[in-house]
């Protein structure tokens, strides 16, 4: 029986990042070899300077590697021009940060409609794909609140339905449950474990946290820049 293979959602070959600090070079990655599935739900972990955050952002087309190639769905995207990389960074992925970088002044429902309104999506939708993704993480009674009326868990929760408003193939989470005490981040775990099975969107995360790691599927062990192990 032959086994079937498929393309790889995300597949980094011999990937390397560096950058000038000063006139000092420093090497991020160092000839990075992955490949994540489409529907994977991936924790990546490793020590300070391992290279997680740059790996997170040459996954989501947030910089471009310095050497190598970067495919996603089978597209070599790696050195495409800043504006195709915008636009296949805001249809293909949603972002999560450790800082909410929820805007003060706005709701939350006005926050959700941010990338709706850099996406081009049409007035008169953005309200109510704004309203569906905050009902889809249980906000559907804070949506007229600031971020200062919310709680920690409830602004990431904001900003993951922020990630969600495009409908992204990938969601990339660096430190999700960093700035959370261990029931609220357990919460937010819980929130990306069931939009991965009920919407099969793969996710990203980055964590320092074993027993955050241990929800995923799959654990990505960097060091030095390289991958250690997954």
């Amino acid at each position: 029986m032959t086994e079937e293979w498929t393309t790889p959602l995300i597949k980094l070959t011999d990937i390397k990042k560096t950058y000038i600090m000063g006139k000092v070079p420093v090497n991020a990655l160092r000839g990075m070899d992955l490949a994540i599935s489409d529907g994977e739900m991936v924790a990546i972990m490793g020590p300070s300077g391992s290279g997680k955050t740059t790996l997170l952002n040459v996954i989501g087309l947030l910089d471009a590697p310095s050497v190598g190639s970067y495919r996603l769905q089978g597209e070599e995207v790696g050195k495409l021009p800043d504006r195709r990389r915008s636009q296949l960074r805001n249809k293909c992925f949603g972002f999560v940060f450790q800082v909410y970088n929820l805007l003060p002044r706005l709701t939350a429902l006005e926050n959700v409609m941010i990338p709706l309104i850099y996406g081009g999506v049409k007035k008169r939708e953005r309200r109510p794909r704004a309203q569906a993704a905050l009902e889809a993480v249980g906000l559907a009674d804070r949506m007229k609140h600031r971020p200062s009326e919310l709680s920690g868990g409830e602004q990431q929760r904001v900003a993951i339905a922020r990630a969600l408003v495009n409908e992204p193939s990938v969601i990339l989470a660096d430190e999700p449950t960093g700035n959370l005490d261990s029931k609220s981040g357990a919460a937010i775990i819980d929130l990306l474990q069931q939009l991965h099975h009920e919407r099969k969107v793969t996710v990203v995360m980055v964590t320092h946290d074993p027993n955050i790691a241990a929800r995923a599927e799959r654990i990505i062990r960097l060091h030095d820049g390289q991958v250690a192990n997954g």
